[in-house]
């Protein structure tokens, strides 16, 4: 298991993908650390990601809050703002409740504790591993999706996933040194993301090509192997976009709880199974036209499909949401979803 550490870690000191919140193998032999912060705020903006979704908003967010401090005092709307668009927004939320406890409970500095990590708001288990492996080079088991997939491969693991987890966390926990460990995790990911590639794996060029049990049997672009995922239902529903005279737009602020949570959007009515029939439930009274065309948006867990009213209305009191001037109103802040509606009320 050691000369297999080895041999992938000498593979990463000339492989490494640069990444704006890494300290790539030199990096550290000059002595420069990882910073604790940028290492939080990537792994958070990682889950459920792609690198390629999140390196723009990685560099906005650090070059307005560079430190931890910074992001405990930022306005929770400017915040979800600049988060608009890259999903799951529940992150956002714990983003800042994890900085301000961190500045509350710790100084302002990051707890190098596996187990302090794990109190931390938003953190669980491969996060807190994350942090303690990459910014600490502390001996910690790092599995996320590129290291199922190496480990499956490489020990011929045929038990489907979600429920072979643990055996992939072993194995990944075998292999993982006590010397560079946070080097050795990144190594894997890396490894995973372009080489041992979910298709057409590059089994030709791995460093851990001669002991791969998946190559040997043939095996390996078939793993890791997944249960079935059951179709996802859909739902439907309708949102309205009321613009005043003046050109403000009335938006809403949904709730801290639930999809979307704490995002700036138009109100709406709720989102229903597509048996039932599609409701409504305007913001005010006003002459409302439904725009041709739809709003197709899918969750994790669903589809959503919805109808764009719109109006045009005189400076008056709405029963929920607030006008939003045209010189504030930024189409960027919105979520994916809110946005594809605006998008569509502007053809």
């Amino acid at each position: 298991m050691r000369d297999l550490s080895r041999d992938l870690l000498d593979w990463y000191d000339v492989h490494a993908r640069t990444m704006p919140w890494r300290v790539g193998p030199t990096g550290k032999k000059d002595g420069v650390r990882p910073d604790p912060y940028a290492v939080w705020m990537s792994e958070i903006m990682l889950q459920q990601t792609t690198v390629a979704a999140v390196t723009e908003y990685f560099k906005r967010f650090i070059t307005r809050w560079p430190t931890v401090a910074d992001l405990a005092a930022a306005q929770d709307a400017d915040v979800m703002g600049e988060w608009a668009g890259l999903g799951y927004y529940a992150r956002a939320r714990n983003l800042l409740k994890c900085a301000r406890a961190v500045v509350a409970l710790h100084g302002g500095e990051f707890p190098t504790d596996h187990a302090a990590l794990l109190k931390l708001p938003g953190i669980g288990p491969y996060t807190a591993a994350a942090i303690a492996s990459i910014a600490f080079d502390l001996r910690h088991v790092v599995v996320d999706g590129n290291v199922e997939r190496v480990m499956a491969r490489m020990f011929d693991e045929h038990t489907p996933l979600p429920a072979a987890k643990p055996i992939l966390t072993e194995h990944a926990n075998r292999l993982t040194p006590t010397d560079r460990p946070g080097d050795h995790a990144q190594a894997v990911m890396d490894l995973g993301a372009t080489i041992c590639t979910p298709k057409s794996p590059a089994c030709g060029i791995c460093p851990w090509r001669d002991p791969c049990a998946g190559r040997i049997a043939g095996t390996a672009p078939e793993l890791p192997k997944k249960t079935p995922k059951k179709p996802k239902p859909v739902r439907h529903g309708t949102v309205y976009l009321a613009q005043r005279n003046d050109g403000a737009w009335l938006v809403e602020t949904r709730p801290d709880k639930g999809l979307l949570g704490g995002m700036m959007g138009w109100p709406g009515s709720d989102w229903v199974d597509t048996s039932l029939p599609r409701p409504s439930d305007p913001p005010l009274e006003t002459a409302w036209q439904k725009l041709q065309g739809e709003v197709r948006h899918t969750f994790t867990h669903f589809h959503l499909i919805l109808d764009v009213m719109i109006a045009k209305v005189d400076d008056i009191t709405p029963d929920r949401g607030r006008f939003l001037a045209r010189t504030d109103f930024r189409p960027s802040d919105l979520p994916t979803v809110m946005r594809k509606a605006f998008d569509l009320s502007q053809k």
